[in-house]
This record gives structure tokens, sequence and C-alpha cells, in this order.
């Protein structure tokens, strides 16, 4: 074992600082343009369909595209790809932010997700060739604040930058964030971040990723716009068609591999029940999370006529009870009880939750965003309880080689069902806001969050007791 191996990458600390920045510009950009509808409706003549489009389009492209990503960085070098997804993200926020129509917006987000998809998958790996062994669990510890970060600042950052309306940019200056904090990354990137090894025989399969694209566009495209059109046939076809599109993507994977070819992922993971299971439940969980979240932004804002720094701030009580939840499980819950059933109480605790958002709205008399926050509270300590476990729940059920691959597919899944999520509770909620009835549209869609997290516990309980290093 080399000296470098074994005392890590000289300059280590500065590569999981750049890898945190990229990941924590992901998450700002995931959620911070949550609190921009009524801007966006009102200067670029947005109507409920295309915003959801401004922000579902974004985690659709990303989650599309990072299986497509960690390939590449195998083929090209992780470095490589690395700076050309930082540099290629951050020029797209620029072009984001001085988009003249919403089309034009809607198509740059997507633009942003693919290279965000490029540059994301390559966080792990340089990771791992710049830390010794030793290090590793210091270096990945530091992924869960980050995320806590990205989560909470995302909408408070966004909605003080709408309301201070600086230079009269309105809701560009959110997008105008990432600039200067994605060329300094870059520049420290270019000079510190170790190049990292590539295989130019690895072959890439371009009709594999395309297939998962297509596939993810038909599975969002009709939950966004079949409202609208008024669930016509081609809708049904197309959601059909999406699953149709998957299992032909799986078959495919099975026969390259059996063959010897270079495939997308390791497509032996989905002989495991649980693995199988728990993506099933990721995905639902993150369509819940997101969509929920979301429609509580919309109702503050369309609703109750809330500022964007007003609806900013109210998810910080959901961001204080993640964080409890999340130390409380992190710390001792999920290793006492196993994850299987931390995840079940999260999720018990999350419907509690989301009772007492319930009762909370039907007295709107002088409403008050105070009347919300015990809901906010407990429903965000049952997103901590679930978000800490599940991924190494999930993760545990594959062998060890089978983990770079399994990883990835749940990194897909999660922003794929994340745009459902925008997808199906967006609809829910402007089906009854643009006829008034905005509070209605919110408590719709807290029973809809209720048939979810049922069905999360349900597929909870086909994983095992608990992580099974």
């Amino acid at each position: 074992m080399s000296t470098t191996q074994i005392q890590g990458y000289k300059y280590r600390w500065l590569v999981l600082t750049v890898v945190l920045v990229a990941e924590i510009m992901d998450l700002l950009d995931a959620t911070i343009v949550n609190v921009g509808g009524p801007a966006l409706a009102q200067e670029l003549n947005a109507s409920p369909t295309e915003l959801q489009w401004v922000i579902g389009g974004y985690a659709l492209a990303l989650g599309s595209g990072l299986i497509l990503g960690g390939r590449l960085g195998d083929r090209f070098g992780r470095r490589n790809m690395f700076l050309f997804g930082l540099i290629g993200f951050t020029l797209a926020s620029l072009a984001c932010a001085l988009a003249p129509t919403v089309l034009v917006l809607i198509v740059l987000r997507f633009v942003q997700g693919f290279l965000g998809a490029m540059l994301l998958p390559q966080g792990f790996g340089l990771i791992r060739d710049a830390f010794p062994p030793a290090e590793f669990g210091k270096a990945f510890a530091a992924y869960g604040p980050a995320f806590g970060l990205g989560g909470i600042l995302g909408p408070v950052i966004g909605g003080f930058l709408i309301q201070a309306n600086v230079f009269g940019l309105g809701w560009r200056a959110v997008f105008l964030v990432n600039v200067p904090i994605g060329i300094i990354a870059a520049i420290i990137s270019w000079r510190f971040v170790q190049k990292a090894p590539a295989d130019k025989s690895i072959k890439i399969d371009i009709f594999g990723a395309l297939l998962v694209i297509l596939s993810s566009g038909l599975l969002v495209y009709p939950l966004i716009q079949g409202q609208e059109a008024g669930w016509p046939l081609w809708t049904y076809l197309m959601l059909a068609a999406s699953v149709a599109g998957f299992l032909l993507f799986a078959r495919l994977e099975v026969v390259a591999r059996r063959n010897g070819r270079t495939t997308l992922i390791d497509p032996t993971i989905f002989k495991n029940r649980g693995y199988t299971f728990g993506l099933a439940g990721l995905g639902i969980y993150f369509a819940g999370f997101t969509g929920v979240y979301l429609i509580l932004t919309l109702f503050l804002q369309f609703g109750e006529k809330f500022t964007s720094a007003e609806a900013g701030i109210a998810n910080i009580p959901i961001a204080l009870g993640s964080a409890i939840g999340g130390i409380v499980s992190g710390a001792f819950l999920a290793e006492k009880i196993g994850g299987r059933f931390t995840l079940q109480i999260g999720a018990v605790i999350q419907l509690v939750g989301v009772a007492l958002l319930w009762f909370a709205l039907p007295s709107l008399t002088d409403f008050s965003i105070w009347q919300l926050v015990p809901g906010l509270v407990v429903s965000g300590i049952g997103t901590g309880l679930i978000a800490a476990p599940i991924f190494d729940t999930i993760l545990s059920t594959v062998e060890p080689q089978q983990s770079g691959s399994a990883s990835g597919v749940l990194s897909a899944v999660q922003s794929v069902f994340s745009s459902v999520g925008v997808a199906i509770f967006g609809t829910v909620f402007f089906t009854y806001a643009l006829v008034g009835q905005a509070d209605v549209g919110f408590r719709t869609g807290l029973i809809v969050q209720v048939v979810v997290v049922v069905l999360f516990v349900i597929v909870a309980s086909l994983l095992p007791k608990r992580a099974q290093h």
C-alpha cells in the first residue's frame, strides 16, 4: 500500500469541502425555487403547471441522469467530470437567472439538473480516493450536516432574496447565488482536486441511458400535464409505457452483463427482495416528503398571502424537527431497535404531525403560522427519524461489491420520485387553489400524504430488522 493511501491526499480536506459545496448547491437549487412561485407567476405569467415544471423538472433531469453521470466519471475520470459538471452547473444557474420567459426557464432547469447529474456522482469517489480508510468515517460524517444545512437554507435564502429584491432582480437572485459559489469552487477544484484514473475501456451504454431518461419523462409528464388536459387516454398510456421502459432497461442490463458487456448498473441488485422493496419505499417516501412540504409553502403564499421571506421562515420548524429526529435516530435508536422499526416509528410520528396540521387548518380566521408549528415540528421529527437510517438500511441488503451501483440507483430514484411528488401534490393543491380554496387544496394534500405514509409503513415492513453490516 502506498504512502498516499495510508496517509491520505495532502489536500483531502479541500477536496471534501468542494464536494460538500457541490452537494449544498444542488440542495439549494432543489428547494430554493419553492418560495418563488408567486414571483414567477407575476413576472413571467407562469401557470400552475409551468411552476410545477420549474420545480419538478430539475429533480427529474437530475435523477434520470445520475446513473449515466456515474458511468461517465468511471470512463473519463472523476475529476474531469466533476469540473465539467461544476462549471456547467454554474453557467446554467447564470442562464436561469437571465431567462426571458417561463418556457426558457423550464428548459434551462432541465439543463441545470442534467449537469448536476454529471457533477454529484463523482463526490463519493473523489472522497474515497483522497482519504485513507481510517478517515472515511470522519469524511462521510460531514454529509449529514451538509444535507441538513442545505435543506434549511434553501427556502430561507430564497425567500429573503426575492423579498429584498436586490438591484431589482427579484426571483432571478435565487439562481445568481450559485454563480460566485460555483466560480470559487471550480478554481479550488482545478487547483487542488487530485486527478482520478480514467478507464477508457469502459463503453457507455447510450441506449440504456436514453431509455432511463425517456422512461422517467414518461412517468412525470402525464402526472404534471394530466390535470390541465383532463386526464385523456394518452396520460395513462404514457404511464404504462414508463413502466414498460424501466422493465426493458432492467432486462437489457441483464442480457448485457450475461454477454460480458459493460452495464450502467449491476442488475443483480434487483434479485435481492429487500433491496427492491427498499427502493420502492424510498421512492414513496421522497415523493411524499417533497410534495407535502412544497404545498405547505404554496398554501402560505397563494392562500395566506405570506411574503416569500415569511414562507421561507415557516420551513424552520420542519428543519428543527428533522434535526431532532435525525440526532435521535442516528445516535442510538436505529442501532438499538433496528432500521426497520425506526423507519416505521418515524412514519407513525409523521402521521401524528399530519393530523395536527389537519386539525389546525379549519380555524383560518386571523391565521398565524403558530397554528401550524406543532404539526410541523412533529412531522419534521418523523422525517428525521426516517432520513437518517433509510439509505443504510436499504444498502445493507446488498453485497459490498454491489454498493456502488445500488447507491447510484437509490439516488436516481430519490430525485425522480421527488419530481413525482411535486407533480402529484402540486396538481392536488392547484385543483382547489385556482378556485380560491387553497386551504382545501392543502388539506386534500394532507390526505394524500396519509396514503403515502401508510404505503411506506407497509413496504418498510419487508426490510431487514436492522442494517446487515
